[in-house]
Parts: C-alpha cells; structure tokens; sequence
C-alpha cells in the first residue's frame, strides 16, 4: 500500500479518532492520522493521512471546508445541536424568510466566535468537552474565524437548510445557535455534513466498510490521493546533477531546476518525477521547508 491520502466518508457514531483507529485495523499501518475533528453525529468529508503523507495534516487542516448545515430555530441546548439537553424553546411563526436570509448572510466575512463548551479544545491540559460533562463551565476567548459564503437553501419552519463556506476553526453548531440569538428565538444545529476539504470533495469519499472491501481486494491503492496533490503550488523537476542535493535536502539554486521556477513556494520532483518535499525561495536560492519522500532515518531540510 502506498503512501498518500485516502478520502473518507464519516458515518454517524464515530469519532474521528474512531476512524484512524478502525482504518489502522484494515490498512494493518499505525501511521495514520485525520485533518480535523468531526463531531460524532456529523457526517461527510475527513481525509486520512497515511505514512508519510502525515507530515501534510498540519496544511490539510488550514484549508477552506464547506458544510450543509440544517438549523432548528426556536431552540436552544446545552451543546448547541440536537445531541444536548434542551435549554429553552421559543415559537417561531413570525419569522419571514427575507429577515431569515438577512440574518444568514450578516455572518459572511470576519467574525469573532466563542468556541462551545462541548469541544475538544484544551483549557490548562484539559479538554472543554471533558469538563462540560462534569457540569463546569469555563471563560472562552472569542477567536477570529472567516466566513467565505453563508447562504439559505430552504425554508421549512422550524428547518432552515444551510450551506456554509468557511476557514478551519469554525463551529457551525455555534454558528447556528448564533444565527438563532440574532433572529431573538435560539436555534441548534440539527444535522452537518461536510462536502469538502480543500480540493477533496464528498463525490470521491467513501465509507470505512467500502474502504475495508477495497482493502481485502487489493484494488486500495488506486483510491489513494498523492500527498503533492494537498498543495497549490507551482511543480518543478531537479536535474539529474541536482538530485542528490535533492534526497539529502540541501539548499537548491535556479540552475537545479530543469526550468526556471516562476514562483514560490515549489514542490520539487526528482528527475523521474517522485515528490520529493516544499521548498520556498530566500533570496538567490531555494531552501527546503518540509520533506516527504524519506526513510525513517533519511534526509531532512538542511541549509
């Protein structure tokens, strides 16, 4: 089995940490690790990084995501989705869609959220999910987020289906409890499914028992994504003189390239076309910034 990125389509019930664990089991690696937490209830998009490939989840966890969201107005939880104790319900006859709409898109740009209590960051080493289980409440500092596009699909009152672009780091669960305070009625996310991360979309995912199908008849390989396909940039080969400079992740210079970059950051190849890592140019030269085809005690980025 080779290295790179394998979509998944996360079912209801498991935690991310499920899905590595599970996918450890069928793919019989340990190096595998997920590019952002889903909640258990959620579905849709999680890529998995595999072997090597685990040196991208830090750059697979910056890009955009785009979800469906449906918000239930009129009530209000513990956990800002329907999983919770519910809070308080108010009635909701006498909201239109045009003032629905408006108070959808006035969260389009950047804004400020505070992150739920029912969430796996740490305050002082522990998770806010583990303490808002023993009931404890504790002061969140309100985080930047960007909100590319927030649009209504539909209308079924008390439903209201969303589409939301967005940067990592957003919550739509507090995103719909916040659209609710601001039509005055609360709301909570109903369901989330997540269609895409960064270029990897809902239509190339499939499901860990498809993946365990695929894994027994040997045909997995050809669902794995290549690690150079996580990035944007531009893609340059070494020269064969260049290429040992190359595997030991020394400094390049122009005259390394088979042709003159146009731009920075590049992923370099070797002269037959294996990814070899991101290099970013500092002044004359090109200088390695992370390193993906190696051995365990291989080359890494030196000057």
């Amino acid at each position: 089995m080779r290295d790179g990125i394998l979509i998944i389509n996360k079912e209801a019930g498991y935690t991310s940490g499920d899905v590595v664990a599970k996918l450890r089991g069928i793919l019989h690696t340990r190096k595998i690790g997920h590019t952002g937490t889903l909640d258990p209830a959620a579905v849709g998009v999680l890529p998995v990084c595999i072997g090597s490939a685990t040196k991208a989840v830090e750059y697979l966890t910056d890009h955009d995501k785009e979800y469906r969201a449906v918000l239930e107005l009129g009530v209000t939880t513990t956990t800002q989705d329907l999983t919770g104790d519910v809070i308080e319900k108010r009635d909701v006859s006498g909201l239109t869609q045009e003032r629905i709409r408006e108070a959808v898109r006035s969260f389009e740009g950047d804004i400020l959220q505070v992150p739920p209590m029912y969430s796996a960051l740490k305050v002082n080493g522990v998770r806010l999910y583990e303490m808002a289980r023993k009931g404890q409440t504790v002061e969140r500092k309100a985080r930047p987020v960007h909100i590319e596009r927030a649009t209504v699909d539909a209308v079924r009152l008390p439903y209201v289906d969303l589409t939301i672009v967005c940067s990592k780091g957003t919550y739509i669960r507090t995103l719909c409890e916040d659209i609710g305070k601001a039509l005055g009625v609360g709301g909570a996310m109903a369901h989330l499914l997540r269609t895409r991360v960064g270029a990897f979309g809902l239509e190339e995912a499939l499901t860990l028992s498809e993946i365990e199908k695929k894994a027994k008849s040997g045909t997995i390989d050809a669902l794995i994504r290549p690690v150079e396909d996580v990035f944007p940039y531009e893609r340059v080969k070494v020269t064969e003189p260049a290429f040992s400079r190359l595997q030991n992740g020394n400094t390049l210079s122009a005259e390394c390239f088979e042709r003159e970059p146009s731009g920075s950051p590049l992923l370099v190849f070797s002269p037959d076309g294996v990814f070899f890592g991101i290099y970013e140019q500092r002044g004359e030269s090109y200088s390695c910034q992370k390193m993906f085809q190696t051995r365990e005690d291989g080359p890494k980025c030196r000057s």
